[in-house]
């Protein structure tokens, strides 16, 4: 019988998933992808396949989990198997640089970004800014990993001299630092390539913002050396950085599902910034979405219709499954 098959390397993440697909009774299976072998000329079981492997999965001693999952999809996608985030979206998951890029050929503003190999490249692109601060980040990171704001050539050498922030591909990104008049950035949520809701997630304390309710990282590049903030207090009057706006409205958001549907993304959750002339800038595109718990129950309370990240998910992943077996009786 056909199911749905979930493919990650971290359970934490997966739990919210399967009380969804439990509380709509939908038949599921999990692939840990830590490892995999692939015989492309095997056949897969029949089902609907959600990619939901994260570029993070190093931190939790999963290296080459993400290329392992990239195979497998290529395997799926080689026999005609169902995938939701293929692998055309696990390739940008991977690659902060190769989302710029693409978001520019769409149209879509993102902060100037320079992409550097090797320590002098690094030094001399902060220098050729001519404006400080700037941002310093890996090109394959994850949960806000490693990302740095730094003030000064003496801080980005000390970044470049910390083991742990060496990013994984060996490229750095130096980026335009994007002022906003208020310390937060807006996180908008997409399932089935359309827009779900969007969350106000508060940056004074940094700029790692996985919305996940377990989300903790080690060796945090930060300065005040804080976790990932996800269902803390913090400056929004001591509510969560996480809040979800009611009736959002943006002319990205358009913009944002044609991109999505042309890279072959079906979920994602988007982050991007205003500046102080209400230029939006959209830094980031997360193939492997989480929900924040804390803000989902509060904005159920204020509207029982309000339906949660992962039970939308679930019900999209259950509406596929409905096609693929209505279309195997036929």
């Amino acid at each position: 019988m056909s199911r749905i098959y979930v493919l990650h390397e971290n359970e934490e993440w997966v739990l919210p998933l399967r009380a969804a697909f439990e509380a709509q009774d939908l038949p599921y299976r999990e692939w840990f992808l830590d490892e995999a072998r692939v015989a492309l000329d095997r056949l897969p079981p029949e089902g609907v396949y959600y990619n939901r492997m994260s570029a993070s999965s190093h931190t939790r001693g999963h290296r080459f989990a993400p290329e392992a999952t990239r195979a497998t999809l290529q395997w799926l996608e080689l026999h005609g198997r169902r995938t939701v985030n293929g692998s055309r979206a696990i390739a940008l998951e991977v690659d902060k640089l190769g989302q710029y890029a693409a978001l520019q050929a769409a149209g879509i503003a993102t902060p100037r970004t320079v992409a550097t190999v090797g320590r002098e490249q690094v030094l001399a692109a902060a220098r050729e800014f001519g404006e400080w601060p700037l941002i310093l980040k890996p090109n394959r990171g994850g949960k806000g990993l490693g990302v740095r704001l730094v003030h000064s050539s003496a801080a980005v050498e000390e970044a470049l001299d910390d083991p742990a922030a060496a990013p994984l591909d060996g490229i750095w990104l130096v980026q335009q630092y994007v002022a906003a008049p208020e310390p937060f950035i807006t996180r908008l949520e997409f399932v089935g390539g359309r827009f779900h809701y969007a969350v106000r997630v508060d940056t004074s304390e940094g700029f790692e913002l996985c919305p996940a309710d377990a989300c903790e990282l080690p060796g945090q590049l930060l300065p005040e050396g804080a976790a990932c903030p996800a269902g803390a207090a913090g400056a929004n009057g001591g509510l969560s950085k996480f809040s979800i706006v009611y009736g959002f409205r943006h002319a990205l958001i358009a913009r944002l599902e044609r991109f999505l549907a042309a890279h072959g993304i079906e979920v994602a959750g988007v982050e991007f910034i205003v500046d102080r002339h209400g230029q939006a800038f959209v830094y980031d595109v997360n193939t492997n979405t989480n929900y924040n718990g804390d803000a989902e129950a509060r904005a159920s309370a204020a509207n029982p219709a309000f339906e949660g990240g992962m039970a939308r998910l679930a019900r999209f992943l259950g509406e596929q499954l409905e096609g693929l077996r209505a279309d195997e009786a036929a």
